[in-house]
């Protein structure tokens, strides 16, 4: 694709050259800063003045003042000059002798003895512009001899030439070019790398030269271009490799330079030029008649026989510009980062960055976003340019103004889309996306309120899920543009989180937002379940006046919820805390809330306080007098509620008993009885004021709870006295109701009772029968009892003579230094027992064990009577 990389500007005309002589034509020509030098094929050389002009237009042109021109004696055209500006000569290549001439004067140089410093027999020479000599005065030259297959090496002095190295060439070289030590020669069939210094040389490819006119220049510091096979332009360095693609030109070059970065062939009728960079033909421009093409100190010469013209190169700037213009992105890029090179480093940032946001927005603009991201991350772009591009995104208060000149060709948003909505959703999800990634980094510096806010507003239009993660992180966003915007799409959840975030929570509840919400006065839909959220913010809020303000009503709306307010409270140093005292008082007019805390704090916390055992205890008195007092009741209701006051009565010891005498029922007056250690009350009550047999055996069982054996075996005689008792002073039926709990009591619990006891308490007419179960078990107890003390007594025995065989043999020492068996703990007094093995340990440990071990226990259940 084609770019204006260069302009064709007259530097010399015809009419200056020649006047009215029409037979002259320009065979060769140099370039010395201002200074040019043509040979004619008259024998002729003139000399000119170049002055760039730059018009008022900004463009530029030549003015060629001819200040000299002469004659050099011989009868042959002027085959090559070259200008070695260090000794202020002209090295001239006339009739085949290579001679010095002044550069002021034209004048033939003479030697020092009196003789022209001249070489004969040559074909064609070269300036080596890598010089491997150190001396400033002094130019390295290679010459190609007529005659013969070698390359000569002089050396160049200001009125003599010295021959310094000859290099023999397997076929007779048609055209040179050199680079320190290295010769790039094109031979009769090929090209050759050959370094002077070694002799080594390097095959490169073949080329016949009597079909085409061979080409052969440096471009660089140990680099060559050559006039290739199949109309190549090709790229060899000193090692004979090739680290650039070809050029394909065409097949008829005549001259070839370089103007980094692009490589310009002329040919009959065209001058091409074609990218280094991605080796297709940029410009094209008609020349005829030419046939020379020369590059001095960066700037292309270009000579047909009757005139001279500078190819100018544009701007690299106005160059990528030019291709920007024309979308063509990646062209403009490749031709940026290979100017790089030519620019000065700080100037090459700036030029690539804007480069970079320019190409963004060119992409962005066709719907490339990936693309565009990428250019805009690499360009560093500020991302406000982007976000001005869609209307009232910005805030208000923002300062900022677009880049000049603009990095893109749109006014806005609607610009670009020109009505296509589904082409502005996209843009406004690409926008979304590329500011949820740059908010976090550097580039964002110095803009994240106008970030923050954009995007608020991107996601409040629309209903993005992302709008909360915003507002409940740490956020930049202006309440000004903020709050407006929100109310506009009714998002007032996100609203309260916006005020919270702001340090306005009394603004997030008060201002009739999430409440409102919830209350139905206004509409949103964020979240269904804002009532729990409410009351699990004023959980962790750590403004007490906020929560005592909007507690009571996130407990009218659900006492069993808001109550969570308390409840859930985290205790931690960085939350207030609140006093249980002042919450009891405050939910006094909410009773089940109030019923709800007190369990959190007796049953959950375990608060170690009399009171607050008591109120809970009285709550659920309360609870079961009023269900009792319904008509008719809810038995189901009633029962979970005497279990939870039965429970409550059982487990806390810290409530005041006699406090609740007064106004309880009887079954739960037992169990006060039973915490005041009245058991012979309790367990009248429960048999024969409530006839509930197995509540007073379940009451045995809580209150012996953590006892030993005997307070256990105590309770349960207790309740069989008051069985028999009873039994002996009932009068009619209930008689038997007593004696029936009283023979299921011994088969039941048969293992706690002393047998030789019960037996004993047992009226006389009674049945064997009844209480076979009960005898079989005590039975089979004594037995075992019996035969396991007898073990026992055996095995004690045994330890005995053991322990009186260890003595014997051994005395037992203890000291403080040595630790119990049992206890692992020192000895502090010689008052110690001796386990078999001659192990001391204390006589405390070891009845503590004797008491532990289930033959004790055997025997302290069991009857004495065996």
């Amino acid at each position: 694709m084609s770019v204006k990389a260069f302009e064709l500007v007259p530097a010399v005309e015809r009419d200056l050259l020649m006047g009215d002589k029409a037979r002259i034509n320009i065979e060769c020509i140099e370039c010395c800063g201002k200074h040019l030098y043509m040979g004619t094929n008259d024998c002729f050389i003139h000399h000119f003045l170049l002055d760039e002009i730059t018009t008022s237009k900004g463009k530029l042109s030549y003015s060629a003042q001819k200040l000299l021109h002469k004659y050099l004696g011989l009868k042959k055209p002027v085959a090559e000059l070259r200008a070695a500006s260090a000794l202020e000569r002209l090295i001239v290549l006339c009739d085949g002798i290579v001679f010095l001439v002044d550069m002021v004067t034209l004048e033939t140089v003479p030697s020092v003895a009196g003789g022209g410093a001249k070489i004969r027999g040559v074909n064609a020479f070269t300036i080596n512009e890598n010089p491997v000599n150190g001396d400033p005065f002094c130019v390295e030259m290679g010459v190609l001899s007529s005659k013969r297959r070698t390359v000569q090496i002089y050396m160049v002095y200001e009125d003599r030439v010295q021959l310094v190295k000859e290099v023999t060439t397997p076929e007779q070289p048609c055209a040179v070019s050199l680079d320190g030590y290295f010769l790039c020669l094109a031979l009769a069939t090929q090209y050759i790398i050959l370094n002077y210094n070694t002799g080594a040389s390097q095959d490169l490819f073949p080329y016949n030269s009597e079909e085409r006119r061979p080409i052969v220049k440096r471009i660089g510091r140990e680099e060559f271009l050559l006039a290739a096979p199949g109309g190549l332009g090709m790229f060899a360095n000193a090692q004979g490799v090739s680290q650039r693609a070809p050029v394909s030109w065409s097949e008829s070059v005549i001259g070839a330079a370089v103007c980094f970065p692009y490589v310009v062939a002329l040919d009959e009728s065209f001058i091409t030029v074609h990218s280094m960079l991605d080796q297709q033909l940029k410009q094209t421009l008609s020349f005829r008649d030419g046939h020379i093409l020369q590059d001095f100190e960066g700037k292309v010469i270009l000579a047909s026989t009757k005139a001279v013209y500078v190819l100018t190169p544009l701007p690299l700037e106005r160059q990528i510009q030019d291709l920007l213009d024309s979308h063509r992105v990646e062209e403009a890029l490749v031709l940026t980062e290979g100017a790089q090179r030519n620019i000065p480093k700080d100037k090459f940032q700036i030029l690539h960055r804007r480069i970079l946001q320019q190409a963004g927005f060119i992409q962005f603009g066709q719907l490339q976003f990936l693309e565009a991201k990428e250019h805009f991350r690499k360009g560093q772009l500020d991302v406000r340019e982007l976000i001005s591009l869609y209307p009232l995104l910005l805030p208000a208060s923002s300062s900022f103004t677009r880049c000049h000149p603009p990095l893109h060709e749109f006014a806005d948003l609607n610009h670009l889309a020109q009505g296509d909505l589904e082409k502005v959703l996209r843009c406004k999800k690409f926008l979304i996306s590329y500011l949820g990634e740059v908010r976090s980094i550097e580039v964002a510096n110095g803009c994240r309120e106008d970030i923050d806010t954009a995007l608020l507003k991107l996601y409040a239009e629309q209903d993005h899920d992302s709008l909360l993660d915003l507002l409940a992180s740490d956020n930049a966003c202006l309440l000004a543009d903020s709050v407006p915007c929100l109310e506009k799409y009714h998002k007032y959840f996100a609203l309260g989180l916006l005020y919270h975030h702001n340090d306005q929570d009394s603004a997030a509840l008060q201002v009739c937002l999430w409440i409102r919400v919830v209350d139905g006065d206004l509409q949103d839909s964020t979240r269904s379940d804002l009532y729990e959220y409410i009351v699990d913010f004023l959980c962790f809020c750590s403004n007490l006046d906020l929560v005592w303000k909007y507690a009571d009503w996130a407990l009218r709306k659900d006492p069993t919820v808001g109550v969570h307010i308390f409840t859930k409270r985290p205790a931690n140093r960085d939350q207030s805390e609140l006093n249980p005292d002042d919450v009891i008082t405050y939910l006094g007019k909410h009773s089940q809330a109030l019923l709800l805390y007190l369990e959190h704090l007796v049953l959950e916390r375990k608060t170690q306080k009399e009171k607050f055992h008591t109120h809970l205890a009285v709550l659920y008195l309360e609870r079961v007098v009023s269900l009792l007092s319904e008509s008719p009741a809810d038995e189901e209701e009633l029962s979970r509620a005497r279990e939870r006051l039965q429970a409550m009565l059982r487990e806390s010891d810290l409530y005041r008993v006699h406090f609740l005498l007064g106004g309880i029922s009887l079954c739960e007056r037992a169990t006060l009885h039973g915490k005041l250690g009245e058991h012979d009350k309790a367990l009248h009550v429960l048999v024969h004021e409530l006839r509930d047999f197995p509540s007073a055996e379940a009451f045995c069982t809580w209150a012996s709870y953590g006892q030993d054996s005997s307070y256990r075996q105590r309770l349960f005689h207790l309740l069989l006295g008051v069985y028999l008792d009873g039994n002996e002073l009932a009068v009619g039926g209930d008689g038997g109701d007593l004696k029936m709990a009283a023979v299921d009591l011994l088969n039941r619990h048969g293992e706690v009772f002393d047998a030789v006891r019960v037996l004993r308490l047992l009226p006389e007419g009674w049945s064997l029968q009844l209480l076979r179960p009960f005898l079989g078990r005590a039975i089979r107890a004594s037995m075992h009892a019996c035969r396991t003390s007898q073990i026992a007594l055996g095995l004690s025995r045994s330890e005995n003579l053991q322990l009186l065989h260890d003595r014997r043999k051994k005395p037992i020492i203890v000291s403080e230094k040595k630790g119990c068996h049992l206890c692992h703990n020192t000895f502090s007094e010689p008052d110690v027992l001796c386990l078999p093995g001659a192990v001391p340990v204390h006589t405390h440990c070891v009845a503590q064990r004797v008491k532990d071990s289930p033959t004790k226990r055997q025997l302290t259940n069991s009857s004495n009577h065996t």
